[in-house]
């Protein structure tokens, strides 16, 4: 990769920050070339760092949003603080892209009031990859948007579908509704009205799907409202933990289990690789003006060396101006281009 991007990287976001971030984000510039961070953070942590790496800027931001403060609040009252500071560095024009693993609600707080919302776009939403053993899938939302309305999923579907074939490089995705049936008549009314929404405005519309589906990749965008997409995600995330636990108890309790796990020990690690989310090292947030992927509290440095990555990705794939087009040719009457 050739074409520069900067992308500003929260030094203290995640429980085990600043090590692994400096770790990640080393990793990250090995990586890409034309990768440019500005790193924020304490001077401390952020200042050495730079100076020892070709590439990275440091940015001192004196205070850190801790994961139990309250978001909005937060973001508000510490204006110095390595969130605020990163999403700043981005409305100002000095970056282009703004990474953290730190508190998911602080970011999006930070990146909507900072960063500032596209016009023409009703709510931002919460993306992330499942990464499915057959194929990976968009879901969206997974918690940026508890209470939704029916023209709301309507663009979750559209900016899901850019992500789908950018990010994920689906030609032609089908996106589909989160459902309790298939039928059109199914769900509440919010999912009755949404159905039909959907089905007038997006061209890629594939009908209602339901829980099963998602890990089954029937389709390569599921949307849904944002408490429902974050109590999906978190039981995917929660059987996930639980299947792969029992299956390595299961294989060391006995003798022949012990010589059986030898035996299958590279296909499980293969698959557990398949399906782990740090391969996406994090949630883009849709719909605000510039790239903005919020990693998972519990990164290590693997994924938030893809994050930043992934970041520097959307950057350069261009989907927040194809979603600001989107949004200016009519606030979403079809499916995006």
């Amino acid at each position: 990769m050739t074409d520069n991007v900067t992308i500003a990287v929260d030094a203290m976001g995640g429980d085990n920050a600043p090590e692994v971030v400096l770790e990640g984000v080393a990793a990250a510039l090995a990586a890409d070339e034309g990768l440019i961070v500005i790193l924020c953070g304490p001077a401390d942590v952020v200042e050495p760092f730079a100076a020892q790496h070709a590439r990275c800027r440091a940015q001192v931001a004196a205070e850190v949003i801790d994961m139990a403060e309250h978001p909005a609040q937060a973001v508000r009252k510490k204006k110095d603080s390595s969130i605020v500071v990163g999403c700043r560095l981005v409305k100002d024009g000095q970056a282009q892209g703004f990474f953290s693993a730190g508190s998911t609600g602080a970011c999006l707080a930070a990146a909507t009031l900072v960063m500032g919302r596209i016009k023409g776009i009703s709510r931002p939403c919460l993306a992330t990859v499942v990464p499915s053993p057959a194929r990976p899938i968009v879901l969206c939302d997974v918690g940026a948007n508890a209470d939704c309305k029916p023209e709301y999923l309507v663009q979750f579907a559209q900016m899901g579908s850019v992500y789908a074939q950018k990010i994920l490089g689906y030609e032609s995705p089908k996106a589909a509704l989160l459902n309790i049936g298939e039928e059109d008549t199914k769900g509440n009314a919010l999912a009755q009205e949404a159905h039909q929404l959907m089905a007038k405005r997006l061209t890629n519309f594939a009908g209602n799907c339901e829980g099963r589906d998602v890990l089954g990749a029937q389709y390569e965008v599921v949307v849904t409202d944002g408490f429902t997409g974050n109590v999906c995600l978190k039981t995917i995330e929660g059987a996930s933990k639980v299947l792969f636990g029992a299956i390595k108890d299961a294989m060391m309790s006995t003798t022949k289990g012990k010589i059986g796990a030898l035996c299958v020990k590279d296909g499980l690690k293969g698959l557990k690789s398949q399906v782990s989310p740090d391969t996406y090292g994090g949630a883009p947030l849709l719909g605000v003006k510039g790239a903005c992927i919020v990693g998972h509290g519990s990164s290590g440095a693997v994924a938030i060396e893809n994050g930043v990555l992934t970041t520097a990705r959307v950057v350069r794939q261009g989907v927040s101006e194809i979603i600001q087009h989107m949004a200016q040719a009519g606030n979403g009457s079809d499916t995006i281009k």
